[in-house]
């Protein structure tokens, strides 16, 4: 008889941590730093490195996470008692893996067509563009910032939901230990 599954691999569980840290920080980066330092700072460079490495290490242990994701079996779907709710929750982890991969996408977009790597990485002395929203997929990637931001905040109340009102134990998946 197969045994029941009831947390996720430990490897799905540090992708899981490490990611929801980076992705913080990158979206606090983005927010709160780069938008207020003008591309004619000097500053706005190593802030740049710093959220294009960030990024890339985003897309990057994402594409590990949704392959671990689908080479290891992992709890059944926790249940809420109201359909629409499941299908909330199913549909908010799709977007999050959706809009990660999109965020990164438009990130690299927008580096390649301000020629970021050769500037923030290549120190080629060229200046950066007096302002990034003249690509537009700087502008996509601002809109994906908001709607990552609402995701996140949907997949906390979820997780706040499950904790606190069906006490299901739900955290304890994605958690390491006994």
């Amino acid at each position: 008889m197969k045994q029941q599954v009831t947390r996720h691999p430990i490897a799905l569980v540090i992708l899981h941590w490490l990611l929801a840290a980076l992705l913080l920080l990158a979206l606090g980066m983005g927010t709160f730093v780069l938008k207020e330092i003008p591309n004619t700072s000097l500053e706005k460079l190593g802030a740049l490195r710093g959220h294009m490495i960030i990024g890339f290490a985003i897309g990057g242990l994402m594409l590990l996470r949704l392959l671990v994701r689908l080479r290891t079996p992992g709890p059944a779907p926790a249940p809420t008692g109201n359909q629409a709710l499941n299908l909330l929750g199913k549909a908010a982890h799709f977007g999050l893996y959706a809009l990660v991969f999109a965020m990164a996408a438009s990130g690299m977009a927008t580096a390649l067509q301000a020629g970021l790597p050769e500037i923030v990485f290549g120190g080629s002395g060229a200046v950066l563009p007096e302002s990034f929203a003249i690509y537009a997929p700087r502008l996509v990637h601002g809109w994906i910032a908001k709607l990552l931001v609402l995701l996140v905040g949907l997949h906390v109340l979820g997780v706040v939901y499950h904790q606190l009102f069906l006490k299901d134990g739900l955290l304890s998946r994605m958690t390491w230990g006994k």
